[in-house]
C-alpha cells in the first residue's frame, strides 16, 4: 500500500480527453465509458475503508480508462457502504464484501481473485487515472523480463509534482515515496526502480498467481514494498511509467497504529527477503538503525508502538522463518540488479524531518560500496 492512502491535500486536476483510436472499434456502455474491442483487459480492484470522498471519481476515471478494457472490482472494508452501494449499480463493477475489515494486502488479494482479467492494476480509492494512464501500465505490465510497472503518482495539490515515481527502498531495508514533491517534469522516461507503489500499480495476473498475491499478515503498508523485491527475486524488473498518470490526494498520516504495521512490517522484509550475506553484512548498522528509530519514536510520540512492533516481530520468530525459508526458495535470479537500486540516502522527501546529518548518507554510501565489494552481492 503506498505511504499516506489516508485523507490529506484536496486539489483537483484535469483529465484530457482524448479521441478513440481510428482503427479500433469503441463500444459505449451504460456509463458513457468508452471501451475498445480487442483491447487489454484490466482488473482494477480497489480497497474501501471508510467513506472516500474521491471514491466514485476514482471508479468512474478508471472505467473511463482509453486503449483497455477495465473491470473494477471493490472491496468493501467497512465505512462507505452508501457509496459502494451506489457503484454497484454501474456497469463493470463488482463488489466484495468481507463484513470485517480486511487490511490492504487481504483486500486486495480477495479482488483479484475475484476478476478474470489478465492484467490486475491496484489503485487507490483517493487516487484518479488519467484516460491513458491504465493502458500504460498494462503494456508495460506484459513486456517481456517486467514484473510490475508502476505509476507517475502525482501529488493531488500540485500535480505537476510527483508524489511517488516509484518507492525507494534503502540498503538497510527502510522505504518511502521516491522523489516526492520533485517536479514531475524531471521523469520523461521509463526506469527501473526498487519497489512499486501500492496506490497505482499494475501486473500480470500470471506473476500474481506465481507470486502468491500480497502478504497478508501485513494487514497494511510495506506490502507494495515486500511484493516488489520478491519479484526482482524472480527475474522480473519493476518499472516507473511516467505516461500512467495517477492524481493522488496523500497525507502522510500520523495515526499511531501505521507506526506499529509500518515498524513491523518493515522488520519481517527485511528480515525475509534480504539474503544471508546481506543481512550479515548490514547487521552492525541495523542495531544503529534501531536506537536511532527508537530515539525518534520516544521523541514524537509512538514509543509504544516501536516496542510492540519488536514484541510482535518476537513472538511470531517461527513463522517469520518460515516464511524466509519459502522466500529464498522461490529465489531464481541473483540479487545483484536488485541492490544496485538501493539507495544509502536516508531522507524521504515526505518526511523531511527526518533527514540525518549529509556526513552520515556519505559515510553509509561508502560503507555499502565496501560491503558488496568484500560480500560480492
Amino acid at each position: 500500500m503506498a505511504e499516506g492512502s489516508a485523507d490529506g491535500a484536496t486539489g483537483s486536476v484535469a483529465l484530457v480527453e482524448q479521441p478513440p483510436s481510428p482503427d479500433r472499434a469503441t463500444i459505449v456502455d451504460g456509463t458513457g465509458a468508452g471501451r475498445q474491442a480487442n483491447a487489454t483487459e484490466v482488473c482494477v480492484v480497489i480497497v474501501v475503508y471508510g467513506e472516500e470522498p474521491w471514491l466514485d471519481r476514482s471508479v468512474r476515471a478508471a472505467l473511463a480508462s482509453e486503449g483497455v478494457s477495465v473491470e473494477v472490482v471493490l472491496v468493501e472494508n467497512g465505512g462507505s457502504e452508501a457509496t459502494i452501494a451506489a457503484l454497484e449499480l454501474i456497469d463493470r463493477v463488482s463488489v466484495i464484501r468481507p463484513f470485517r475489515n480486511t487490511g490492504f494486502a487481504e483486500g486486495c488479494n480477495l479482488g483479484a481473485a475475484a476478476g478474470t482479467a489478465p492484467v490486475i492494476a491496484l489503485i487507490n480509492p483517493d487516487a484518479i487515472v488519467e484516460p491513458q494512464a491504465m493502458a500504460a501500465l498494462a503494456e508495460m505490465a506484459v513486456r517481456p523480463g517486467v514484473g510490475i510497472a508502476t505509476g507517475s503518482l502525482r501529488l493531488a495539490s500540485a500535480p505537476e509534482r510527483m508524489n511517488s515515481a516509484g518507492n525507494d527502498i534503502s540498503f538497510l531495508g527502510l522505504s518511502w515515496a521516491g522523489h516526492f514533491n520533485e517536479p514531475a517534469a524531471d521523469f520523461p522516461d521509463e526506469f527501473d526502480v526498487a519497489s512499486a507503489s501500492g496506490a497505482a500499480m499494475a501486473c500480470t495476473r500470471e506473476l500474481w498467481d506465481r507470486l502468491g498475491g500480497l502478504e497478508e499478515t501485513f494487514f497494511a503498508y510495506f506490502e507494495d514494498t515486500e511484493f516488489s523485491i520478491r519479484c526482482w527475486q524472480a527475474g522480473l524488473r519493476v518499472v516507473f511509467v511516467p505516461t500512467a498518470v495517477v492524481v493522488h490526494r496523500y497525507e502522510f498520516s500520523r495515526n499511531v497504529e501505521k507506526f506499529y504495521l509500518l515498524e513491523r512490517n518493515r522488520l519481517i522484509t527485511t528480515l525475509t527477503c534480504f539474503d544471508a550475506r546481506h543481512l550479515a553484512v548490514i547487521a552492525p548498522l541495523l542495531i544503529l538503525i534501531e536506537l536511532a528509530l527508537i530515539a525518534l519514536a520516544a521523541k514524537d510520540g509512538w514509543l509504544p508502538q516501536k516496542l510492540r512492533a519488536y514484541r510482535a516481530v518476537l513472538g511470531d520468530r517461527h513463522a517469520i522463518g518460515t516464511r524466509r525459508a519459502f522466500v529464498m526458495s522461490e529465489r531464481t535470479a541473483p540479487s545483484r540488479q536488485f541492490n544496485d537500486l538501493l539507495t544509502t540516502n536516508l531522507s524521504p522527501g515526505n518526511l523531511p524531518g527526518a533527514k540525518p546529518p549529509a556526513f552520515a548518507e556519505r559515510a553509509l554510501g561508502h560503507y555499502w560500496r565496501i560491503a558488496r565489494s568484500i560480500a560480492r552481492i
